[in-house]
């Protein structure tokens, strides 16, 4: 029965995240409800797969899929055009980002290698592995919210490990989605980078 429900919640997980990325490389805010749905669903699939930093991470999506909906909203209102501008990210921004995303690293790798034993859950698989989707996820899921271009780069990356990682569990559904992030994030990177280049060329 375990792997029955398993399966209808990764499922229902792929399905929600495909309509998701859709929504996300148009830039249409229904991108934010799409991932409350799919971080409800997948917060089950992670935690019966032992990937808790994972499923963590889903909790966090549904904090940040709110707060992103109501930035994208106030800004659509102030801007008045259906898609919001996009930005990229500056040096600055970048060193704040790195030192997030080290500190992110070292915190969740201690704590999926410590924890489970000290709580007697089951240890945590690829911990290092997930400990690095998980701090990268984190922070491009912040960038995503702030509409920062260069989240796409980070996105490529992220689905390429975490595809690999998902098909060493056995979660071959989730593996499949994965290689199909890293496909559309390539795409989502080129197709904001037009809009960008348009932007900057109607102002210049």
């Amino acid at each position: 029965m375990a792997d029955y429900l398993l399966s209808w919640g990764e499922w229902f997980g792929f399905i929600t995240a495909l309509v998701y990325l859709y929504f996300s490389i148009n830039q249409k805010i229904w991108l934010w409800p799409m991932g409350i749905l799919t971080s409800a669903f997948y917060m089950s699939v992670f935690f019966d797969a032992r990937l808790y930093a994972d499923m963590v991470l889903q909790i966090y999506y549904l904090v940040v899929s709110i707060y992103g909906w109501i930035i994208w909203k106030n800004r659509q209102s102030d801007e008045q055009v259906d898609k919001i501008m996009i930005v990229k990210v500056n040096k600055s921004m970048l060193f704040k980002l790195l030192l997030a995303f080290g500190v992110l690293y070292v915190a969740l790798a201690f704590i999926l290698i410590v924890v489970p034993p000290f709580i007697g859950i089951a240890a945590s698989d690829l911990p290092f592995w997930d400990a690095f989707t998980t701090a990268a996820s984190f922070v491009a899921t912040w960038m995503l919210a702030k509409k920062i271009i260069d989240q796409w780069l980070v996105w490529i990356v992220i689905d390429f490990v975490s595809m690999g990682m998902y098909f060493y569990k056995g979660l071959y559904v989730t593996g499949f989605l994965f290689f199909v992030y890293t496909v559309m994030a390539i795409w989502g990177y080129f197709s904001w980078l037009r809009d960008y280049k348009k932007y900057q060329h109607s102002i210049a």
